[in-house]
């Protein structure tokens, strides 16, 4: 790490998965000087989950001379149900080595510095609104669409926690009463409407139901209709396949409705939208202001901006690092 960042205050942002740890070192600017990746044990018991995270964040340091003396605070985006107050990991599905477990307990000791856990939509979410899309905006609603849909509000740079820190789960609201049962239980959720797999399980349907209709889509999957992915979708609808931009305008269509709604609650000052299925939606979003007037009653819709997310791939841990950065 050069001298210039050393002497800058850091951050390390950690973001645990159920196959990894990312962790990275930002500064106060919000730029990511340094990060990596580990794997994560997260079918072992609580020490070995812990392990890994201690692992990422040690092979940190030892990449990056002098960055531990620098350190101002360490902030984790984990799995949720958890409780940001206490930093208490409660029972996420996919971290099952973790049940009602003092991570941020555990990593403070270690390391002597102060540390706080979020979810992953909530700490991205004050990350753009730290250093990204969001800056100069007071009350922010964030979305990050891909293999499922999380998000986040913020209010004056505080994350909305709710009663209990279970607010915000936006991807569970339903649109649709009667429509399709969504992984949490309840039908018709946004999440099982219009999340990656959502998009790749109507593509599949439309080519099953419409053998003859021609596709590039039956070429990127061989042949099998089973193997298309919204991947493959973002392609064919780039290549000109109609087929695919069918399926994409339909996509924006229902996050219209989900937005409109979104808007007639909370009126935020700003809307950011960020993921993998956001970035196959951009050349859509010029449009999608007009499609959210539809489905709101706010006669003032359309003055609200629909800006897409500064950070990509490595928003967890910017928002770990967000987390740290001011008292929330």
């Amino acid at each position: 790490m050069a001298t210039s960042e050393a002497a800058d205050l850091l951050f390390v942002g950690v973001d645990v998965g159920g196959t990894k740890v990312a962790a990275g070192l930002v500064n106060s600017q919000g730029e990511i000087v340094a990060n990596l990746r580990k794997p994560m044990v997260a079918d072992g018991d609580a020490a070995a989950g812990l392990a890994s995270v201690i692992a990422a964040i040690d092979a940190l340091f030892a990449a990056n001379a002098n960055a531990r003396e620098a350190i101002r605070g360490i902030g984790i985006c984990a799995p949720g149900p958890l409780d940001p107050k206490t930093g208490i990991v409660i029972n996420p599905p996919n971290l099952k080595c973790w049940r009602n477990f003092p991570l941020a307990a555990e990593i403070s000791q270690r390391y002597g510095v102060a540390v706080k856990i979020d979810n992953d939509a909530n700490a991205a979410a004050l990350a753009e609104v730290r250093w990204g899309a969001g800056r100069g905006y007071k009350n922010v609603f964030y979305a990050c669409i891909g293999t499922g849909i999380g998000t986040g509000i913020v209010f004056d740079e505080r994350i909305y926690h709710g009663r209990t820190g279970a607010a915000a789960e936006g991807g569970h609201v339903s649109i649709d009463y009667r429509g399709p049962v969504c992984g949490c239980g309840k039908r018709g959720c946004i999440e099982i409407l219009a999340a990656g797999p959502a998009i790749a399980r109507r593509t599949r349907a439309k080519l099953s139901e419409q053998p003859a209709r021609e596709s590039a889509l039956r070429a990127l999957a061989r042949g099998n209709v089973d193997a298309v992915t919204s991947e493959m979708v973002d392609a064919a609808n780039l290549a000109g396949d109609t087929l695919a931009h069918e399926v994409l305008r339909e996509t924006v269509e229902l996050l219209a409705v989900w937005l409109g709604n979104t808007v007639d609650f909370l009126e935020p000052d700003v809307m950011i939208v960020g993921g993998g299925v956001a970035a196959m939606l951009r050349p859509f979003f010029p449009e999608l202001p007009d499609h959210v007037a539809a489905h709101c009653v706010n006669s003032r819709s359309r003055e609200i901006p629909l800006l897409a997310a500064h950070y990509g791939a490595d928003s967890g841990i910017a928002g770990g690092a967000a987390l740290c950065s001011v008292d929330r």
